[in-house]
């Protein structure tokens, strides 16, 4: 028995804080969870849509009742089709954390295997994701490869 499962309006401050771990691990400089209390609508309503075109898989933590030790999160966007993906769909995965006190279990790969199968459901053609050097052996092992990106941001 597996014990990913999908992450409901209940883990939504776990989802929260599982997100800070991952962000706390990459932007070391950015540790600021006043943006939680405000994040927190938005999250509850996206794990309130099991059709929508987001997903979270988690891992209960097994010493912390109430606790998550492991999330991946994603979501399925469209983009106009072309050669390799006439429909469009395209998988991103933009969250990946484990607690601290979890990690070098296989939590994570666990749950990235559960994303991806909801991504091939969903009619993914492909997934994207940025890895950092540490998480990029477990990214690598499930057959992703580095891309040369030509991404721009503008933030509004």
């Amino acid at each position: 028995m597996s014990l990913v499962r999908r992450a409901t309006v209940e883990d939504a401050e776990e989802v929260l804080r599982l997100r800070q771990v991952m962000i706390d691990s990459v932007f070391a400089a950015d540790s600021s969870t006043e943006w939680h209390a405000q994040s927190l609508p938005t999250v509850r309503a996206r794990l309130a849509d099991p059709d929508g075109d987001f997903a979270a898989f988690v891992i209960d933590h097994p010493e912390r009742p109430g606790a998550l030790a492991a999330l991946v999160a994603g979501t399925v966007e469209y983009r106009i089709g072309r050669a390799g993906n006439p429909h469009g769909s395209v998988g991103y995965v933009f969250s990946v954390a484990t607690d601290p006190d979890s990690r070098r279990r296989g939590h994570a790969r666990a749950c990235m295997e559960t994303l991806l199968d909801w991504f091939r459901e969903k009619g993914a053609a492909h997934v994207d994701l940025n890895a950092s050097a540490e998480a990029e052996p477990l990214y690598a092992s499930l057959g992703f490869v580095r891309k040369p990106d030509p991404s721009m941001r503008l933030t509004l």
